[in-house]
């Protein structure tokens, strides 16, 4: 029916006394009033245009009206035009769903759902309009204790969500149309609330909808950059109250999260932002897990992880993400994890400090991972020292030891991960033979363990010679130094540093969920420790490992043997000292070291 045509059966029309009309009539009035604006009459379209404005506190009628042109409207969208009909597209646009009852609410997505697939002109309009209502208005925010709000939050958001599919199944140009748009809106860090929480939530009803096969990878990665900027906003330093009279390792776990504690329990807004927004994104993972589809989804996210976080100095909180998806599959994407981390380190296509940051995390990954099997661990330290003792066997005259960066980095990463995993790893001879190559790597030319971090050193050396290892050499012991000379002249701006990113946890929260697969240094049974047979003291046991457990019994044999060995015994200034350097981290500070990683 073209805009001109006019209805003359009077059988149509229903005139009723509080002022209602039928449907046909109001669609009638409505294109003759668009098209009365083209002619220049602009009295009937001008009436339209104010029949749209919401007036607080009107009545059923008035509400039954902007309903029935609600619908008139989603009938005619073929005779709207966008230059001579921009008053009312900006009316219709400047509409709230969070203003309207459920049955106008209706009304309006009908109209929009129908504006998006009749003419492209106005589908980015209608997109932007619907996520314009990921964040509520302020009212809304404020009143979000209340059972009625909350109620109204979830149908609003509803209709948004239901839109927004609908519309991307009739245009399928829409998914690759949102997602510009849902980066453009995203908001900012704010200190004064957590909209970036909600809006967080909506991005994962996205992903989790048919739009998320699309638009999937851009959405974690909206996501990782908020976590990421939310993450650097927060000032460590202050919260862990940088004392320099204390060791670098004296920190325990305890202290760590009260004084987390007292932070956000001060109504520290970024703080509670970052805990929020950590525990839905685990939620969102563990629902994917439960859908079937946690290892499709953590390809995207490791991309994610790949872009905003592996390169960012200082990142406490946000690399987490990736653990507890790990901790949901360790054989799939437990193993993903490391791998890739593995060859991102052995890659000479990337640059150097993203190669050790890979290393980084790679070894505070296998050391803190409670659901890595033995056998894996093994298998990674392994493949380590095996390209450690390949670099020393092709190494030139030069030791400079700026020269050799990355092969600190991966002897700091090997000694690192034996300082949590060395008793159950020499229980077992295959995997103590597998570590044989270590002893000339470390007692090369390149001195490794003079550049390496001391405390790590010095645990590492302490639990060797216990286990037996193998027979430590003077070169191994740091006489009287807290730091040696060589790791003093490697302080530059890339110089091996006290990041190993899965440290505890230290909002309270996100670590609810991190705390059952993780391995506090408090649970290491040291190879220096006597074997104890109460259950209480016994050495942590990872998922299950059937290579372990196979070969415990020789391994225990070995082991015995192996005590016997005689070894060089360290010496220090003074016991204090010595008890300080050998002191192992539950939970290590963050650097203050240049953030050039």
């Amino acid at each position: 029916m073209g805009a001109s045509e006019v209805l003359t059966d009077p059988s149509s029309l229903y005139v009723v006394g509080n002022g209602e009309y039928s449907d046909t009539y109001t669609m009638l009035t409505v294109r003759n009033a668009l098209a009365s604006v083209q002619n220049g009459e602009s009295d009937r379209y001008e009436e339209l245009v104010q029949s749209m404005q919401i007036i607080k506190g009107a009545d059923h009628a008035v509400w039954a009206d902007l309903v029935t042109i609600l619908n008139a409207l989603s009938g005619s969208v073929a005779c709207i035009d966008i230059i001579h009909h921009r008053k009312l597209l900006s009316s219709v646009f400047g509409m709230s769903l969070w203003d309207l009852k459920p049955h106008v609410m209706d009304a309006l997505v009908g109209l929009l759902i129908s504006l998006a697939a009749t003419s492209g002109k106005y589908l980015d309009s209608c997109l932007n309009m619907l996520i314009g209502h990921f964040v509520p208005p302020r009212w809304v925010i404020d009143r979000l204790s209340q059972r009625r709000v909350i109620d109204q939050k979830t149908d609003v958001l509803s209709w948004v969500h239901g839109a927004i599919l609908k519309i991307s199944l009739l245009v399928p140009l829409a998914p690759s149309r949102l997602l510009p748009m849902l980066a453009q809106q995203m908001p900012k860090i704010n200190k004064k609330d957590n909209v970036v929480v909600m809006y967080v939530e909506n991005l994962f009803k996205l992903e989790s909808s048919p739009i998320g096969q699309v638009g999937g990878s851009m959405i974690f990665m909206m996501v990782m950059e908020r976590l990421r900027d939310l993450d650097l906003e927060i000032d460590w330093d202050d919260i862990l109250q940088d004392d320099s009279s204390r060791g670098m390792f004296d920190m325990e776990l305890e202290d760590t999260m009260n004084e987390g504690e007292e932070n956000t329990s001060g109504g520290n807004v970024v703080f509670e932002s970052l805990d929020k927004l950590m525990v839905i994104s685990f939620d969102h993972l563990e629902s994917c897990n439960l859908d079937g589809r946690l290892d499709q989804v953590f390809e995207k996210l490791f991309g994610a992880f790949e872009n905003f976080i592996l390169n960012t100095y200082k990142s406490k909180v946000s690399q987490f993400l990736m653990f507890y998806a790990c901790s949901l599959d360790p054989e799939n994407c437990g193993v993903k994890f490391a791998s890739n981390l593995m060859d991102i380190f052995l890659s000479s296509n990337k640059p150097r400090p993203t190669r050790m940051s890979a290393i980084a995390y790679l070894a505070s990954y296998l050391a803190r991972g409670k659901f890595l099997p033995v056998s894996f661990v093994a298998s990674m330290l392994k493949r380590l020292v095996d390209e450690c003792a390949d670099y020393c066997g092709a190494c030139n005259d030069d030791i400079r030891p700026e020269a050799h960066q990355i092969f600190y980095s991966g002897c700091q990463a090997i000694i690192y991960v034996l300082c949590f995993r060395m008793r159950s790893i020499l229980n077992v001879p295959l995997f103590r033979s597998q570590l044989i190559p270590l002893e000339s790597v470390l007692m090369h030319r390149l001195n490794p363990l003079m550049v390496c971090l001391p405390s790590v050193v010095a645990e590492f050396l302490k639990q060797a010679k216990a286990g037996g290892m193998f027979v430590v050499s003077d070169s191994f012991i740091f006489d009287d130094l807290l730091e040696s000379e060589l790791s003093r002249a490697f302080g530059g701006p890339e110089r091996l540093d006290t990041f190993f990113p899965f440290d505890s946890c230290l909002l309270k929260s996100s670590n609810s969920y991190i705390s059952p697969n993780f391995i506090y240094w408090s649970m290491v049974r040291p190879t220096y420790e006597e074997d104890d047979d109460d259950e209480e003291d016994a050495e942590i046991i990872v998922n299950g490992d059937e290579e372990s457990d196979e070969e415990e019994e020789e391994g225990d044999l070995d082991y015995s043997m192996n005590k016997m060995s005689i070894t060089p015994k360290h010496s220090f200034k003074n016991k204090m000292e010595r008890d300080r350097l050998l002191k192992m981290p539950s939970m290590i500070r963050p650097s203050t070291s240049p953030e050039s990683l």
